[in-house]
């Protein structure tokens, strides 16, 4: 049979294993099957669009000139900044591309909390930059994200008791088409509203559709355990009413590139607590696509409906575009679905409901550290039978643990026998050997669960808790909590029976030092969590160890005090018999 102490193991290990498939998944090829290629349709008109007859990635010009290694694949003009409440922003005005966000809210680190997480760049070692621009059908002229922009302004600020802030870029064609892009900011939001307006002043019709997409390149480094941080996704992302979230990796992208016609829904980049989103208006149709530019560069996009605007009208082509923090509340009102890109894997049904009561404890304390803590407590208490269960399982097999290793040694070269005199023993105690590891299999779900929602929560980035943890999303300078944690998964096992198998006794003992090394690397709120979950429960353990030996110990007077109340009972009654026969004898001896 297997051991008590190899299930915990078991359970310890499946734990990890859990998280590192669950992050190998997301890495993996997502592949797409082929769809057929669209028939060709006639142009439609502004009041019925139809969907635009080139595929995408043939005919946006992502591709086109000078495309190659570099930032200046990218071309460059004039740059436009954009300061608001929340932005600290550059468009360029060759495309009047989105080209630089920093998010002035959330800092690039606690050493450094004046300077702008930048979430956007076009420069550097890596490059997320948001693109947009028109495609006209019949080789009519169209502004594409090559094309050169006049802005009105070359600075634009939101000022004190402003609400919207509108920044126009032109586009001018000598056949007197014109387009005027206008992104629009508003105080207190993270989502921009681009309008590319075409006024056409040319003498015939203009048939044509509009795009938007992310350009990116890979993250150069990696986020692991090891690195200073955890395994998190970094790529796009798309939903669809056919799937809601769906992760479509680099190398997916490099792979098979994705052609798709979608209504509604919308793409994404996202990273480690951010990420961008193109969000097309209601019920729009639009053409979802991915490629990879240069071989280092992955795209993924959206291309709209044809419409048409007459000669001497004008045609809106709106969208929005959200470039800001994971923050679920925020994202779940701005589009549907795109609340889950706070990734929590398999377990949202049960990460969601942690998190709400994890920001309703906040809500009361204002401390983020704090309020882990009191979370740690409330689901400590909400397992408390189970743990019960548990611990008492464990204080009975720890009191079992003399005679356990007696049969061993009676029975060690037959398995069969001793696991017959074992079972025998448990039934006779009437102790279930598997009772110390079922309930805590109940609650690695939950523990799992709430390992996601620590990780994706961006409210604890550059959280401060307490002394010297300033920030609850990066690893403990000075290795305190882990070393802690570290001490208390010992003292855990020292609580525990210790397994009759000496081989197995010493993979259990090598765990703390195992599992303290790999939480070095965890977040100071990760390890935090940790440390409270097992000090608790050496707490519980240590009371119902002591009350199961107490219990034990009375067992045992009683138990031997019936036994020495029946000895002198017997010995009272050999005494008694004694007198009557010495009292016989003498009477005999009188008569005599």
């Amino acid at each position: 049979m297997m051991e008590n102490q190899r299930l915990l193991l078991a359970a310890a290990l499946m734990f990890v294993v859990f998280m590192l498939w669950q992050n190998w998944l997301e890495f993996q090829t997502k592949k797409h099957p082929p769809l057929a290629l669209p028939v060709a349709t006639a142009p439609g008109n502004a009041s019925n669009p139809t969907v635009a007859t080139a595929l995408p990635g043939q005919d946006v010009p992502a591709a086109a000139p000078a495309v190659g290694a570099g930032p200046l694949a990218l071309g460059s003009g004039q740059r436009v900044r954009v300061t608001t409440d929340l932005f600290d922003a550059e468009i360029d005005t060759v495309g009047g591309d989105l080209r630089r966000v920093g998010l002035r809210t959330y800092p690039d680190s606690v050493q450094q909390p004046d300077q702008p997480f930048q979430l956007l760049r076009d420069s550097g070692a890596e490059i997320f930059i948001a693109q947009s621009g028109l495609v006209a059908l019949n080789n009519t002229p169209a502004p594409n994200h090559y094309a050169p922009f006049t802005p009105e302004h070359s600075e634009y600020r939101l000022a004190d008791g402003q609400d919207t802030l509108e920044v126009r870029l032109n586009w001018v064609d000598p056949t007197g088409l014109k387009v005027v892009k206008t992104y629009t900011f508003k105080r207190g939001s993270f989502l921009v509203e681009l309008n590319q307006r075409v006024e056409n002043g040319s003498a015939s019709d203009w048939q044509g559709s509009q795009y938007r997409q992310f350009q990116r390149t890979p993250p150069k480094t990696s986020n692991s355990f090891f690195g200073g941080g955890v395994i998190t996704y970094t790529g796009a992302v798309i939903s669809t009413p056919e799937q809601r979230y769906e992760k479509i990796s680099f190398d997916a992208i490099a792979k098979q590139e994705l052609n798709q016609s979608v209504k509604g829904g919308w793409i994404a980049m996202i990273q480690h607590y951010f990420l961008g989103a193109w969000i097309p208006n209601a019920g729009e149709t639009d053409d979802f696509y991915t490629k990879v530019i240069g071989g280092n560069r992955y795209v993924v996009g959206m291309r709209g409906v044809v419409q048409t605007v007459p000669a001497g009208a004008t045609g809106d082509f709106r969208t929005r575009l959200y470039v800001g923090p994971k923050l679920s509340d925020v994202l779940e009102g701005t589009a549907p679905n795109l609340q889950l890109t706070v990734d929590y894997g398999k377990l949202t049904i049960i990460a969601e409901p942690l998190f709400w009561l994890l920001k309703a404890i906040h809500a009361i304390l204002g401390n983020w550290g704090w309020a882990i803590i009191f979370l740690t407590i409330l689901i400590k208490l909400a397992f408390y039978k189970l743990s019960e269960t548990s611990y008492r399982s464990m204080a009975n097999m720890r009191r079992l643990a003399p005679e356990l290793t007696r049969l061993k040694e009676l029975y060690g070269d037959d398995k069969q026998k001793m696991n017959e005199v074992m079972m025998g023993l448990y039934k006779k105690e009437k102790v279930n050997p598997l009772g110390g590891c079922l309930p805590i299999l109940v609650q690695i779900p939950v523990f799992i669960a709430l390992y996601w929602v620590l990780v994706e929560s961006v409210q604890l980035r550059q959280a401060p808790f307490m002394l010297w943890i300033k920030d609850m999303a990066i690893p403990d300078p000075y290795y305190v909590l882990p070393l802690i944690m570290g001490v208390t998964m010992f003292i855990q096992q020292k609580l525990s029976p210790a397994p009759p198998d000496p081989i197995q006794a010493k993979v259990m003992m090598a765990l703390p030092v195992v599992f303290t090394f790999m939480f070095l690397w965890f977040p100071a709120g990760l390890v935090l969590y940790w440390v409270v979950n097992n000090t608790l429960s050496i707490a519980q353990q240590w009371v119902i160890t002591k009350r199961v030996e107490a219990g034990t110990d009375v067992v045992a007077a009683k138990h031997n005090a019936g036994i020495g109340g029946k000895i002198a009972e017997q010995a009272k009654k050999l005494l008694m018999l004694a007198k009557r026969s010495l009292s016989e004898q003498l009477s005999g001896k009188r008569k005599k």
